[in-house]
C-alpha cells in the first residue's frame, strides 16, 4: 500500500464498520461555554478495547494476502496497540504474537492474552521489544504491524474522519492527538480530502513534541528524550512513511504541559463522567489554546485505559492544582483547648478538614510555639484564601505549605 486515498479510506471504512463500537460525537456545553465555541468530543475511550487502536489494525488484516494471515501478525507494544491487535486479530482468526517488556504491568499482559494473542516478554524497554518482534517477524515469516508508521494502519485510524464529518458536516476543527502520527496523519489526510475548509490540528505533550520539531527542520527528528505522563504518546521520533501527509494536512501543533492535563481529566470526569487517558486529554487540554471563537470543534479522545492508582494519583493532584484541598501550617501555644479553637474557627468558614499533623518538637521551648498542620477541602481559591485570612485575623500566622499529593 503505497498511498492514503479517498477509495482506501472508503474501503477501510467498511470494512471497520464491521467490527468497532459506534462512538457517536458528544456535545460538551461545559466546554463550549468556557471556550466560546461548540465543542464536540469523538469518544473513541469507548471502543471495545478502550482505544481506536482496532480500527488501524483490523484494516491492516484485511489488506493481507491468504498466506500472510495464515502465518499471522506481530507486533509490539505495553499499552493500547498490543490490545488493538490481538482483538483485531481474533475478529479475524488470524493468530498473533505480542511483544511486551518485561516491566508491563500484569494487568496489561492478562488483557492481551484474554484476546486470544500470545505474549512473549522481551526486554527492559519498548525499543527493546520492538527490536525482538521485528526480529521474530523475519525468522517466523510473520507480519509486522508498527503501531504508527504504517500507511495501511493509518488509513485505519482515518476512518474516524468520515464518522466526525458524516455526522458533524459542517466541523470547522478537529483536534487530534499524535504520538508518532499514524491517527494524526490518516484523520488529516481523509478530513482534508473530504473538505479542505476544515483545519486540523494536531496536539502533543510538551515534554515529547518530536512531530513539532520534525515539522520545522523539514524532516524527521529524534529527540534526546522524553518526558510526559501521555504515556501514550511519548515518542522519540515519529513514522517516515506518514510523515509526508502530516507536512501536507494538519495545520498546526499545539502543545500542551503535563499540569494541563491533571485539570482536564477532573474536568472529564466532574462534567462528563468519562474516564479518558492522558493521551486522549491532550485535545481537551488544547481547547484553551485555540484562539477562535463561535467555532465547531471536535475533539478526538483517542484512549480510556488507566489504572486506577494513576487516577488516584491525578485526581488528588488536580485538586491541589484547583485549590479544592490545600495545607496550612500554624504555630499556636501547647496548652489544652488551642486544636479545639482552631477546630472552631475552620468549622465557621466551612473548612473540612482531612488530616491533621500536630509536632510537638519544631521548637525547644514547646510553650512558645506547636506546630499544626491541617489539610483541608475547599471550594475553591477565593474559599481558600477566606479561610487562610481567617486564621491570620486570629494570630496563628499561617503558611501554606506546598503538597504533592498523598493527602
Amino acid at each position: 500500500m503505497n498511498m492514503m486515498t479517498l477509495e482506501t479510506f472508503e474501503e477501510a471504512a467498511e470494512v471497520v464498520g464491521r467490527v468497532i463500537q459506534e462512538t457517536k460525537l458528544v456535545y460538551s456545553e461545559y466546554y463550549s461555554e468556557q471556550t466560546g465555541n461548540k465543542v464536540y468530543f469523538k469518544p473513541e475511550n469507548m471502543q471495545y478495547t478502550g482505544a481506536y487502536k482496532v480500527r488501524g489494525a483490523y484494516y491492516k488484516i484485511s489488506t493481507l494476502s491468504p498466506e500472510e494471515e495464515k502465518n499471522g501478525l506481530i507486533a509490539a507494544s505495553a499499552g493500547n496497540h498490543a490490545q488493538g491487535v490481538a482483538y483485531a486479530a481474533k475478529l479475524a482468526g488470524v493468530p498473533a504474537i505480542i511483544v511486551m517488556p518485561t516491566s508491563t504491568p500484569l494487568i496489561k499482559i492478562n488483557r492481551t492474552k484474554n484476546y486470544g494473542a500470545e505474549v512473549v516478554l522481551y526486554g527492559d524497554v519498548f525499543d527493546e521489544a520492538c527490536e525482538y518482534a521485528q526480529k521474530l517477524a523475519q525468522e517466523k515469516n510473520m507480519t509486522f504491524v508498527h503501531p504508527f508508521d504504517d500507511l495501511a494502519v493509518a488509513t485505519g485510524q482515518g476512518t474516524i474522519a468520515m464518522e466526525i464529518i458524516k455526522e458533524l458536516p459542517t466541523v470547522d476543527y478537529i483536534l487530534v492527538p499524535i504520538g508518532g502520527g499514524g491517527l494524526a496523519a490518516g484523520v488529516s489526510t481523509l478530513a482534508k480530502q473530504l473538505n479542505p475548509k476544515i483545519k486540523v490540528i494536531g496536539v502533543e505533550p510538551a515534554g515529547a513534541n518530536c512531530m513539532q520539531e520534525s515539522l520545522k527542520a523539514g524532516h524527521v527528528v529524534t529527540l534526546d528524550h522524553v518526558s510526559t505522563i501521555a504515556d501514550g504518546t511519548a515518542v522519540k521520533c515519529p513514522g517516515e512513511k506518514i510523515f509526508p501527509y502530516i507536512q501536507e494536512n494538519v495545520d498546526d501543533i499545539i502543545t500542551v504541559e503535563d499540569n494541563e492535563l491533571i485539570v482536564a481529566f477532573l474536568d472529564m470526569v466532574e462534567n462528563h463522567k468519562m474516564i479518558v487517558e492522558n493521551s486522549g486529554l491532550l485535545t481537551v487540554a488544547a481547547l484553551k489554546h485555540l484562539d477562535v471563537k463561535k467555532k465547531k470543534i471536535v475533539s478526538i479522545l483517542s484512549g480510556g485505559n488507566m489504572d486506577v492508582i494513576t487516577m488516584a494519583s491525578i485526581v488528588q493532584h488536580g485538586l491541589i492544582q484547583r485549590d479544592r484541598v490545600f495545607t496550612v501550617s500554624v504555630l499556636l501555644p501547647d496548652k489544652p483547648g488551642q486544636l479545639a479553637k482552631v477546630s472552631a474557627l475552620l468549622a465557621e468558614h466551612q473548612g473540612n478538614v482531612i488530616k491533621l499533623e500536630h509536632n510537638q518538637f519544631i521548637s525547644i521551648n514547646r510553650n512558645a510555639a506547636v506546630e499544626l498542620r491541617i489539610t483541608l477541602e475547599a471550594y475553591g481559591s477565593d474559599h481558600k484564601n477566606e479561610i487562610v485570612q481567617a486564621l491570620n485575623d486570629a494570630g496563628y500566622r499561617p503558611k501554606v505549605v506546598k503538597s504533592t499529593g498523598a493527602f
